[in-house]
């Protein structure tokens, strides 16, 4: 009778905890590409991505070691079309994944599961590339593009805690973007590039203020896991603004949101 009782007991917090488990929801066109203004349904193999939902997560996690694990926290996995996806950082609200390099064209299902528990599927669509660049979100979506002397290419102390100046003729700028495609030699789900350079494989285009850049380096991040590293030469005769478009190409895939530089 008392090992009876005792399996009882030892039962409730079990069903405790699933009476009272919170089921992930993925919001709806909740999964999109990372970079850009945060609102493209586009993703790409090889890309970042934001899932953005309730209960995604119990709470904040984020993954300090490379290659990128497909677990993290209490989130159990991301699945696109089935294939688990690197977790790069988890929260409640937001989940920052790679989308796994073998993923093909076309339309795919991500679901979130947490704790044994799973969302609801949510569509998206996978094309072979998605171009965008990482940006700050300041009225317009300011380029995280770096001077060579480190500091932004962005209005003189536009942005708090950061050195910024606008950038001139014949400078040459690192951008970061996501969604820019295949790279030789290929790199592992999670990997990023430190160990050798993976150059895009395709033809990257950059435009600035309309003017065709020289773009000299085209790979993926040596630092971050789904992340491209653009070395770009800023043209001559780009009519000097606080906030010039800029625009990245591969193959026929344009960004959609151009991010902005300033120029003097």
């Amino acid at each position: 009778m008392r090992l009876r009782l005792l399996q009882q007991f030892g039962l409730l917090p079990l069903l405790w905890c699933a009476a009272f488990a919170q089921t992930p929801a993925i919001l709806n066109s909740g999964v999109v590409n990372a970079a850009g203004s945060g609102h493209s349904t586009i993703i790409a193999p090889g890309s970042l991505i934001s899932v953005f939902g309730t209960d995604l997560a119990s709470g904040l996690s984020v993954s300090n070691s490379v290659p990128v694990s497909t677990t993290l926290g209490d989130v159990n996995s991301v699945t696109i079309n089935g294939a688990a996806a690197p977790l790069v950082f988890v929260s409640s609200g937001q989940i920052n994944a790679q989308v796994p390099w073998s993923m093909n064209p076309g339309q795919a299902t991500v679901v979130v599961n947490r704790a044994g528990t799973a969302s609801q599927p949510m569509g998206v669509q996978v094309n072979p590339f998605a171009p965008a660049l990482f940006g700050f979100n300041v009225g317009t979506l300011q380029a995280i593009a770096t001077n060579a002397d480190g500091s932004l290419a962005a209005p003189a102390n536009s942005i708090p805690g950061l050195t910024s100046h606008p950038a001139a003729a014949g400078d040459t700028l690192t951008f970061f973007a996501t969604g820019l495609g295949p790279v030789s030699p290929a790199a592992a789900d999670g990997a990023n590039s430190a160990d050798t350079t993976r150059q895009t494989t395709n033809p990257v285009g950059v435009s600035i203020g309309g003017a065709q850049a020289t773009v000299l380096f085209a790979a993926l991040s040596p630092q971050f896991v789904g992340v491209y590293q653009l070395n770009v030469v800023l043209p001559g005769g780009v009519t000097p603004g606080a906030a010039v478009p800029v625009q990245v190409q591969v193959d026929s895939a344009t960004s959609a949101d151009p991010a902005t530089i300033a120029v003097q």
